[in-house]
C-alpha cells in the first residue's frame, strides 16, 4: 500500500533484503522511485582499495578539555608522574608483550568476518534502541558495497566508527549525530556508513582506517581515480563544528568529483560514438551483403533462364530431326 508494489513476491523479497524492517524497506523503495539507487547492490567482485596515506588529507582532532588545577596540585601531579613513570613504562611494556604473544595463541574473534551485513543490521538496531530512530540514514550494506556505490555514484562517503566503551560516544550520538541540521546535511550530500568496532565488520574497517580516538569520522571519495580518505575528524565534535568541517572538506574536494564527472561523461560520449560507428559499420556491411546476395540471385536467375532457353532450343532441334 505504501510503495505501490502489486507483486507479493517482490514485496516479500524487498522485506527480506531489509531484514523485515518495514520502515527501512519503504524508505529504500521510495528512494528508488525518486531516482536514488538502492543500498542493496550486489557486492563488487573485487573489493576496492582505499588510499589512506594521501599527504593532502585533512585531519581535525578535538582534544578533550582538561580541568584546571592549582599550582601546588600541578607540582604534586608532576612529582607523582615522574615517580610512577618507570613502573608505568614496565607495566605497559609487559602488557604489550603479553597481548602480542596472545595473538599467536588465540586470534581476536573480531578478525573473522562471517556476516558483515548482519553486523551492520545489528548495529543499526542497537543504535535505534539506545538513541532513537531520528538519525542519518544508515547504509544497510557492507563497507565494500558502500565504497563501490560511492565510486559509482561519485558521492562522498562518510564513515563513522562507533566506540561502544568510549566516554564521549553517548554525548556525540545524542547531541551531534542526531541533530536535525547534521542529519539533513548527511542525507542530502553523502552516503553514510557506520558500524561498531566491537563487530567484526567494524573492527575490520577500524584496522584499515587506523583511528586514534573516538568518536571517529572519515570522509572518503573518488580522487585521482582511487577511493581516498580526504578527511578525518576525531574527538567529541559539536554539531555546528561538525557541519562546518564537513562543508569545508566537501568544498575543498568538490573539484575532483566535478573533474571525474566530466571525464566519465567524456568517456561515455566516446563509448556512445564508438558504438554508433560500430552500428553504422554493421549496417553498411549488412547492406553490402544484401546487395551481393541480390546480385548473386540475379546471376543465378539469368543463368537458369539461359539454361532453360538452351534446353528449349535443343528440344526443338530434336523434334525437327
Amino acid at each position: 500500500d505504501l510503495t505501490g508494489i502489486e507483486s507479493m513476491d517482490q514485496c516479500r523479497h524487498t522485506l527480506e533484503q531489509h531484514n523485515w524492517n518495514i520502515e527501512a524497506a519503504v524508505q529504500d523503495r521510495l528512494n528508488e522511485q525518486e531516482g536514488v539507487p538502492s543500498v542493496f547492490n550486489p557486492p563488487p567482485s573485487r573489493p576496492l582499495q582505499v588510499n589512506t596515506a594521501d599527504h593532502r588529507i585533512y585531519s581535525y582532532v578535538v582534544s578533550r578539555p582538561q580541568p584546571r588545577a592549582s599550582y601546588l596540585i600541578g607540582l604534586l601531579g608532576w612529582g607523582y608522574y615522574f615517580i610512577m613513570l618507570p613502573f608505568r613504562f614496565t607495566y605497559y611494556t609487559l602488557l604489550d608483550i603479553f597481548r602480542f604473544a596472545l595473538r599467536f595463541i588465540r586470534a581476536d574473534p573480531r578478525s573473522r568476518v562471517t556476516d558483515p551485513v548482519g553486523d551492520i543490521i545489528s548495529f543499526i538496531h542497537m543504535f535505534e534502541e539506545k538513541y532513537g530512530r531520528i538519525h542519518p540514514v544508515f547504509y544497510q550494506g557492507t563497507y565494500s558495497q558502500a565504497l563501490n556505490d560511492a565510486k559509482r555514484e561519485l558521492r562522498f562517503l562518510l564513515v563513522y566508527l562507533h566506540g561502544d566503551d568510549h566516554q564521549d560516544t553517548d554525548e556525540f550520538c545524542r547531541n551531534t549525530l542526531c541533530v536535525p541540521e547534521v542529519i539533513t546535511l548527511i542525507n542530502t550530500r553523502m552516503l553514510f556508513w557506520a558500524c561498531s568496532t566491537n563487530k567484526p565488520e567494524g573492527y575490520r574497517v577500524s584496522q584499515a582506517l587506523r583511528e586514534n580516538t573516538y568518536p571517529f569520522l572519515a570522509v572518503i571519495m573518488l580522487k585521482d581515480r582511487r577511493m581516498t580518505v580526504v578527511g578525518r575528524l576525531e574527538g567529541l565534535i559539536q554539531a555546528d563544528d561538525l557541519i562546518n568541517q564537513l562543508m569545508f572538506i566537501m568544498d575543498a574536494n568538490q573539484t575532483y568529483l566535478v573533474s571525474e564527472r566530466l571525464e566519465r561523461e567524456e568517456r561515455n560520449q566516446t563509448q556512445v560514438l564508438r558504438q554508433q560507428q560500430d552500428e553504422a559499420y554493421l549496417a553498411s556491411l549488412r547492406a553490402d551483403q544484401e546487395k551481393e546476395r541480390k546480385k548473386k540471385e540475379e546471376r543465378e536467375r539469368k543463368k537458369k533462364k539461359e539454361e532453360e532457353v538452351q534446353q528449349q532450343k535443343l528440344a526443338e532441334e530434336r523434334r525437327r530431326q
